[in-house]
C-alpha cells in the first residue's frame, strides 16, 4: 500500500498527480512528493517499523514507491557508532558524539539509499532506461542498481573524476560517458538527453523520488538512538538535497508521533573551494551565487546546487551553522577520523569531520548534548587525497635482528 497523495511545488504550492514531474509548470520551482499523513498516522508505529526488513525498506510506508518489489541491493540500517576517541581529540569529551557510517553501504556511499528509491519508482512508472549525472558515488550506485534491475544504464561523469570512482561504476557494466567539463556541465547535458530520449535520469527528472531516499538516514538515526532526535547533526552539502531531506525525515517522525520532541540543529559542511551554500548563509541570503569548483572534495563539487536555497533555509530554520573548510583541513580530518575511530572516509567525510572540528572549537555543542556526523562515502574511492602524505612502510630483510634494530630505533625516538 502506498501513502503517496501526489506532487506539490515547494515554492507556489501547486499540486500535481503522481508522475515523474520535477519542475512546476506555474513558477518553475522544484516539485516534491506529498503524503497522506493522516492515513500514515493510523498505520505506522515503532513496532511496525521494527518488524520490517533490516535495511532502508523497513520505512517503505514513508517512501514514494507504488510498485510491488523495490530494487534493493541491501542498503541502509548502517552503523551508528559512538565516537569517544574522536570527541576527546576534538576537545569535547563531554559530548555524546556519534558517527552514522554510510560508507559501508553496498557501493560504499549513502547514494544507495536515493538510488534504490528512485530506480524502483522509475521501473513502476514504466521507464526502460535509467541514467544519471554524477560526481562519482552516484555513478557506481546507479550502475549497480541498474544491473540488479536488468535495465540499460547510461552514466555521465566529469572526465577528470578520481580513478577509483570510475572503476567502481564501470565494473557493473553501464554505458559510461566521460564529459570534458565539471559536474554542472555534465548535468546540463543530461537534462537535454533526458528530454530528448525520455530516459529516467534519477537525479534529474526523477529527483523528487530520488531525494526522498535521504530521509531514511534521519529515520535510522532516530531509531538507533532509541526513538529520539539528536541535538545536532553535521551534514555534507553537494546539491543540497541530503540536508533538506534529513530535516524532513525528522519532522515526519515528529508528525507521526514516533519521536516526542525535535530540537535538532542542522549544520551544513562544504569545502571552501566550492561553498555556494555557505556563502549564501553568511550573507544572510537564500540566493545562491554559482561558483566554479576547485577542491579535492569532488563528490561535493557542485557549483550551482539545485536545492541550495532550501539547504540555506534548513540550516537557518533549525539554528544550525554553515561552515567551509580548506583542502588541507579535509585531508587532516580524514586522517584524524581514521586514527581515532578506525573509519576511512572519502573527501566528503573529511569535509564533515573538519567542520565538526570547527564547530567544536566554536563551542557549538553543549555538555551532554548528542551530536551525529554523517559519513557518506568510503575512503578507498579517493585514495589520491591521502597519497603522498602518509608515511611509507619500513622495509627490512626477513631477519629478526633487522626488526629488532627497527623496533629499538622507534622506541628510542618516542622515549
Amino acid at each position: 500500500m502506498s501513502f503517496v497523495k501526489g506532487m506539490r511545488c515547494q515554492v507556489c504550492g501547486r499540486t500535481y498527480p503522481l508522475a515523474p514531474v520535477y519542475v512546476c509548470e506555474a513558477c518553475f520551482g522544484p516539485v516534491e512528493v506529498e503524503y497522506d499523513y493522516d492515513a500514515l498516522r493510523q498505520v505506522v508505529t515503532r513496532d511496525r517499523l521494527a518488524a520490517g526488513p533490516k535495511g532502508m525498506w523497513r520505512y517503505r510506508d514513508l517512501l514514494p514507491f507504488t510498485g510491488d518489489e523495490p530494487v534493493d541491493i541491501g542498503a541502509g540500517f548502517t552503523p551508528l557508532l559512538r565516537a569517544p576517541n574522536l570527541a576527546r581529540a576534538l576537545g569535547v569529551p563531554e559530548v555524546h558524539l556519534y558517527l552514522k557510517n554510510d560508507a559501508v553501504n553496498p557501493t560504499w556511499s549513502f547514494k544507495d539509499r536515493v538510488v534504490s528509491v528512485s530506480i524502483s519508482q522509475a521501473r513502476a512508472f514504466g521507464f526502460r532506461v535509467v541514467g544519471c549525472a554524477s560526481t562519482g558515488n552516484l555513478a557506481g550506485s546507479v550502475a549497480a542498481h541498474a544491473a540488479r534491475a536488468g535495465m540499460p544504464c547510461y552514466v555521465f561523469i566529469p572526465a577528470d573524476l578520481e580513478r577509483g570512482k570510475i572503476l567502481n561504476a564501470a565494473v557493473y557494466g553501464p554505458h559510461l560517458v566521460a564529459v570534458r567539463g565539471n559536474y554542472d556541465d555534465v548535468n546540463r547535458l543530461c537534462v537535454e538527453i533526458a528530454d530528448r530520449y525520455g530516459w529516467a535520469f534519477l537525479n534529474i527528472n526523477l529527483r523528487p523520488f530520488y531525494s526522498e531516499g535521504s530521509k531514511t538516514l534521519a529515520f535510522e538515526t532516530a531509531e538507533q538512538l532509541g526513538w529520539r532526535a539528536p541535538d545536532h547533526v553535521v551534514v555534507p552539502i553537494a546539491g543540497g538535497s541530503l540536508i533538506t531531506k534529513i530535516e524532513k525525515g525528522f519532522e515526519e517522525l515528529l508528525r507521526l508521533g514516533l519521536i516526542e520532541r525535535l530540537a535538532c540543529r542542522i549544520h551544513g559542511a562544504q569545502a571552501s573551494g566550492c561553498a555556494p551554500v555557505v556563502d549564501a548563509w553568511e550573507r544572510g541570503s537564500e540566493e545562491i551565487r554559482p561558483v566554479k569548483p576547485r577542491t579535492i572534495a569532488r563528490s561535493l563539487a557542485i557549483g550551482n546546487p539545485a536545492d541550495g536555497p532550501f539547504a540555506v533555509r534548513t540550516i537557518r530554520r533549525t539554528g544550525g551553522r554553515a561552515v567551509a573548510v580548506s583542502d588541507d583541513e579535509i585531508v587532516e580530518a580524514i586522517h584524524l577520523l581514521a586514527r581515532t575511530e578506525g573509519i576511512f572516509t572519502e573527501t566528503a567525510g573529511g569535509v564533515t569531520i573538519a567542520v565538526l572540528k570547527r564547530l567544536a572549537e566554536q563551542g557549538a555543542f553543549g555538555r551532554g548534548e548528542t551530536v551525529v556526523a554523517y559519513i557518506t562515502g568510503n575512503g578507498l574511492k579517493t585514495l589520491e587525497a591521502v597519497e603522498g602524505i602518509l608515511p611509507e612502510p619500513a622495509v627490512i630483510e626477513p631477519r629478526l635482528r633487522e626488526f629488532r634494530a627497527l623496533y629499538e630505533a622507534a622506541a628510542l625516538a618516542t622515549a
